[in-house]
């Protein structure tokens, strides 16, 4: 009876599209309100640190003084907090993950 459960398992599966995706040919599709990485429009910044006040997982460091605006992604967890605390509105969550990175490296973005 077993024998019976698994032909019928494996004959449903060849009649089927596979459950998971080739990757590095099919890139992945991203739903609009996916939580991604953080990006900022420097130009807009006033390097308030209200943003660096709010996260939860202190990703971020803001240096008014050298005008830099420092992220490590990988402390980052995605929640948006940042984003709604910015008075002029120059952060924004785009839907892709960051690139992974072969060293635990820092992103700075320094003022113009």
């Amino acid at each position: 009876m077993k024998i019976f459960v698994m032909a019928f398992k494996v004959l449903k599966s060849l009649f089927r599209r596979p459950a998971t995706l080739g990757y590095p040919s099919v890139p992945r599709e991203y739903y609009k309100n996916t939580r991604g990485k953080i990006s900022i429009d420097i130009a807009k910044c006033i390097y308030c640190a209200s943003c660096q006040r709010k996260c939860p997982a202190q990703a971020l460091t803001v240096n008014k003084l050298e005008k830099k605006w420092i992220i490590d992604r990988l402390r980052c967890v995605s929640c948006g907090y940042c984003l709604e605390v910015c008075p002029k509105k120059c952060l924004a969550m785009e839907n892709n993950y960051s690139a992974s990175a072969l060293k635990k490296e820092e992103e700075v973005f320094e003022g113009a």
